[in-house]
């Protein structure tokens, strides 16, 4: 039985922000708010938010999270060839977005009243991904987002889309859901990057159809107090390659959900995170990976410095059904506790039901290596640039997921500077 004061305070931040009714999106969304209202937002009693004090999302209205003065950093991805769409406090602003023509991709607007392929896309992975474990959050975006960005992919996208997020005011609630879909051989890189909202609930349901290859590469940084939560769905075709990475820096409280479904034979999906937290930071990975077809490949790879009573969680889960034979499924989570005050709590599982699989998984936390760092500083590198040198080996396995080396090294120049900044 839901406990009621669940389901008391779904009920209310539905009302809160209330679900349009008409358009092609309203089908879906009654679906949504229906599946939110019989099983609630969650709570410490609930298996998968154990680690997670849900209490600040739950509320109706968002914490204020102050504004940080970055004028003087560099932009994220700034040196990359992108198109570029903003969104301000979760509201698109085309005035300051490049024309999406000039990546080779279809961008529909989400107040469009035509029916098109998004009204097979939108919410479809996002309900299929409740079961067997619930996630409201997810609900309650389909239910409530009127924000978002539509993208269909029928060949090689020329640029990476890139999707920045704004954050001006220290009150905004953003709730945005994205659609994107590939068909047969297409291939696409979505950027992400900027605080978003003071308070940031996000979907990005993904479909590749046959041999499609996506590239997804996200930055959560800057204005520590912001809170968000977000979740990635995605279904691959056979032979599909899906590949996403998530550099997180700052925010006192984040939870990033995956939710990938390999339905095709030979599918790919690789999913991997850094993470970097100083002081009041919690930061939750969890992810659940179904093997639905045979010769089907997945890794999952996350690591996390942490220091000052930093928190870190990892809750990875590989599914193996019957009939997906030949499964290779790899999962790798380790934190580096630069204090005894830092904690990390992970849960690994496994569940298998096939005979011919291979499939690990592995867990570890410990401070940095002295040995390593003596023969650093036995060659005369001064003390705070080995610990720096040793972070960024630590996080290398992570990071070495990111198919793009300029991508790559633009991650590890904003790890560099964190680490600068951080450095007392």
């Amino acid at each position: 039985m839901v406990a009621q004061a669940k389901l008391d305070a779904a009920a209310l931040r539905l009302d809160a922000l209330g679900q349009p009714q008409t358009g092609w999106t309203a089908a879906a969304r009654r679906a949504a708010a229906a599946r939110l209202r019989a099983m609630g937002l969650p709570g410490r009693r609930d298996e998968y938010w154990r680690y997670t004090d849900a209490a600040t999302l739950n509320q109706p209205a968002p914490q204020r999270a102050a504004l940080f003065d970055a004028s003087d950093e560099p932009v994220v991805f700034g040196g990359l060839d992108r198109v570029k769409l903003v969104f301000v406090d979760g509201v698109f602003d085309p005035a300051q977005s490049d024309d999406p023509e000039a990546a080779g991709v279809e961008l529909l607007s989400r107040q469009s009243a035509d029916i098109h392929w998004a009204q097979g896309l939108y919410g479809v992975l996002e309900a299929r991904g409740q079961s067997p474990v619930p996630r409201p959050f997810a609900a309650l975006n389909t239910a409530a987002a009127v924000e978002g960005v539509l993208i269909r992919v029928t060949g090689k996208a020329e640029k990476p889309v890139s999707l920045v997020y704004l954050h001006r005011s220290d009150s905004s609630d953003a709730i945005l859901h994205h659609c994107v879909k590939l068909e047969a051989g297409a291939e696409l890189t979505l950027l992400e990057n900027g605080p978003a909202a003071a308070r940031l609930n996000a979907v990005l349901e993904v479909e590749l159809a046959e041999d499609a290859r996506f590239h997804h590469v996200r930055t959560q940084g800057r204005d520590h107090e912001r809170r968000a939560v977000t979740h990635i769905f995605a279904r691959l075709g056979g032979g599909a390659l899906f590949k996403s990475f998530t550099l997180s820096a700052n925010g006192v409280l984040t939870r990033n959900e995956a939710v990938l479904e390999l339905a095709g034979d030979g599918a790919v999906a690789h999913v991997a995170g850094a993470a970097v937290g100083d002081g009041a930071f919690h930061h939750d990975d969890t992810v659940f990976v179904t093997h639905a077809a045979e010769r089907c490949e997945s890794r999952q790879v996350f690591k996390k410095v942490l220091k000052n009573g930093a928190v870190g969680v990892f809750q990875g889960k590989i599914l193996v059904q019957p009939g997906a034979q030949k499964t290779d499924g790899y999962q790798i989570s380790q934190s580096l506790l630069l204090d005894e005050a830092s904690q990390f709590l992970a849960k690994p599982e496994l569940e298998i039901y096939a005979d011919d699989v291979k499939c690990s998984h592995g867990s570890t936390s410990g401070a940095i290596d002295e040995t390593a760092l003596y023969y650093l500083r036995s060659r005369g590198v001064p003390l705070r640039q080995a610990q720096s040198l040793l972070v960024l080996a630590f996080l290398a396995e992570a990071i070495g997921e990111i198919e793009d080396e300029t991508i790559a090294a633009d991650i590890r120049l904003r790890l560099e500077g964190w680490l600068a900044r951080h450095d007392r």
